[in-house]
Order: C-alpha cells, then sequence, then structure tokens
C-alpha cells in the first residue's frame, strides 16, 4: 500500500512538473511575442525598427550565454573548430538573422493573430524544403497533407480583415528561412554529432547573428535612428524584452531536456490558440469566422503531421530495440554454444 502511495506520488510529481515546465514556456513564448509585438507596432510603442531590437535580444542573449557558459561554467560548451564554425554555424546564423528580422518586421504590419496563423505553414517549408535538399524522402500522403495545411492558411488569408501583403511576405520569408535553418541544423550539426541545447546554440550563434545584422542596420535604421533626437533609449523595456527573450531559451531548454519536442509542439498548439484569443479580446484585432476555419483546416493537418511523426519515432525505436534484443539473444546463444562445446571437450579428456 505503502510502496503504491509512492509511486503515486513519484508519478504525480511528474506530471506536475512537466505540466509547470510546459506553463512557463507558453507564458514567455506568449510574452515574447505579444511584447515584441507592442514595441514594434506603430499604435502602441511605436518603436518600428525590427532590426536594431532583433540586435538588442542578440546582444544581450550572447552575453547572458557567456556568462553562463565562460564564468559560472553552468553550461559545458561544445568542441568545436574554427572551419566547423565558418562552415557550419556561420551559414546558420546567416539564417537565423534574416528570419528574427523579418518576422519582428511582420509585427508593424499584421495582426498577432493572423502572424500565428501563417506560422502553421512552417511544417510545409521545413518538409519541401528537407526533400529539396534530400534530407527527406518524398511522400505522396505527406504531400497531400502539407497541401491541406497551406489551403487552410491560404482561407485563413483570404478572411483577414486587415489583410498586408507586404506584411504577409516577410512573415512568409521568416517562415522559409528558419524553416531552412532548421533543414541546415540537421545536415551541418546534427549529423556530424553535434549537439547544441538553446544555451549554447546563444553563443554560438547570436554573436553571428548580430554581425550579419549590423550590416543591413548601418543602411536602413542606423541613419533614420540618428535623426531621431527625441529617442531615449528605455532601459527597463528593453532589458525586460530582452530577458524575457533569453528566458524563453532557458524555457525551451527544460521543456524538451524534461518532456520531449512532441510535449512543446502540443504546447505550441495551446499558445498559438491562447494568442489568437488575446489578439481578439485584448489588442481588438478583428478575427473572422473565415479566419478560424482555415486556420481550424491547417490546425488539423499539423496534428496530423505531427501524429505521422510520433509513430514514425516509435517504430524507429521498437526496430531499434527489436534489433538490440535480436543482437543479445544472438550473443548469449553463441555463449551457450560455447559452454556446451567446453563441457563436452572435457568429458571427452
Amino acid at each position: 500500500m505503502g510502496k503504491g502511495g509512492s509511486l503515486s506520488d513519484s508519478v504525480l510529481k511528474k506530471i506536475i512538473l512537466s505540466y509547470t515546465y510546459v506553463a512557463i514556456w507558453i507564458f514567455l513564448s506568449f510574452t515574447v511575442i505579444v511584447y515584441n509585438k507592442f514595441i514594434l507596432d506603430k499604435k502602441m510603442y511605436d518603436w518600428p525598427f525590427p532590426i536594431s531590437l532583433t540586435m538588442i535580444h542578440m546582444g544581450f542573449c550572447a552575453s547572458l550565454a557567456f556568462l553562463l557558459i565562460r564564468v559560472f561554467k553552468l553550461v559545458e560548451p561544445v568542441s568545436m573548430s574554427r572551419d566547423l564554425y565558418l562552415s557550419s554555424v556561420v551559414p546558420i546564423g546567416a539564417l537565423y538573422s534574416l528570419s528574427l528580422w523579418l518576422s519582428n518586421s511582420a509585427y508593424i504590419y499584421l495582426s498577432v493573430s493572423f502572424i500565428q496563423m501563417l506560422k502553421a505553414l512552417m511544417p510545409v517549408a521545413v518538409y519541401s524544403i528537407g526533400v529539396l535538399l534530400k534530407k527527406e524522402g518524398f511522400k505522396t500522403e505527406t504531400m497531400v497533407n502539407m497541401l491541406s495545411i497551406s489551403f487552410g492558411v491560404g482561407i485563413a488569408a483570404y478572411g483577414e480583415a486587415k489583410f498586408d501583403a507586404w506584411g504577409v511576405a516577410l512573415q512568409l520569408g521568416a517562415v522559409a528561412f528558419e524553416a531552412t535553418r532548421l533543414v541546415l541544423i540537421q545536415i551541418l550539426l546534427t549529423s556530424k554529432g553535434i549537439s547544441l541545447n538553446p544555451i549554447t546554440s546563444l553563443y554560438y550563434v547570436a554573436p553571428c547573428c548580430f554581425v550579419f545584422l549590423l550590416v543591413p542596420w548601418i543602411f536602413v535604421e542606423f541613419p533614420i535612428l540618428k535623426a531621431t533626437s527625441s529617442f531615449h533609449f528605455d532601459f527597463v523595456i528593453f532589458g525586460t524584452n530582452s530577458f524575457c527573450a533569453f528566458a524563453l531559451n532557458l524555457a525551451v531548454f527544460l521543456l524538451v531536456g524534461k518532456t520531449s519536442a512532441l510535449t512543446m509542439n502540443v504546447a505550441g498548439v495551446v499558445k498559438d490558440w491562447l494568442l489568437i484569443a488575446f489578439s481578439w479580446s485584448v489588442i481588438k484585432d478583428t478575427v473572422t469566422p473565415i479566419n478560424l476555419f482555415g486556420y481550424g483546416l491547417a490546425f488539423i493537418g499539423v496534428a496530423y503531421y505531427n501524429h505521422s511523426k510520433l509513430q514514425a519515432l516509435k517504430a524507429k525505436e521498437a526496430q531499434k530495440k527489436a534489433a538490440q534484443a535480436d543482437e543479445e539473444s544472438g550473443k548469449l546463444l553463441e555463449e551457450r554454444e560455447n559452454d556446451g562445446l567446453g563441457k563436452k571437450n572435457e568429458s571427452e579428456d
């Protein structure tokens, strides 16, 4: 009875911790998105400088990651040569900087709810680029599902009350660059046995992003900021915003490390619906029935895609375990045969 009770307590504690990690990640992800919208939107804080905001985030995150890894030594760095950094991390950093720049720029033109709907295209982009770069195998069933997601997002876009073509182009560009980055991580890093958690990833990638963003910033935003003499850097606003962005990366580390990537995907769906509800009820963005219908179709497609990936992963794990079991049974049989042969030789002697 007592043993069963302690087991129940252990399971309950694990469930509570898992839900806590999920809640923290949803809260921080939600906060960063709404905070970025607040800073960049001309009707709110009115600081429409997405490159500058992204550079502030990257500078802050790189500094904190350096402290955690090199000063406090709380996270182990990854052994990486200069050639590997230049050939693998630099391209990933370039794509990440472009993705963040364009996605932050989209907040100036589009509502939070509509941006979340457009982000449903991420699996489509990842799969398509994976097929093009021969990282994924082409499957008709998967492609049909990708088309259904695209169709749903298309309906959502058709029903958008404040449709802005430039904003949509920026967000789609951000999705394309982010999807390419995710595929290249698999090709350039994971395939070489290098695994970066969110902290080591920031340590290596954030400085690279900062340098890449510096070039367009000098020509696009610096002249305007220089001419805007009335602007004073608000350490409270930008400091808390950057800290939330860094805390989000820590939350990703906790969520994936203590639960699973699938849990993060499910939590992401919950976060998207919460953001749509918040955008409609608090920010007063217009969300039409056609928006919701289209996003609902896309949501079903994304859910089915995640389910298929999970089933494939389970099948792969089962196959791996079966192979290990066969190998172990083969060794055991070989040992028994050797023992039998040894005993036979002894009896003959």
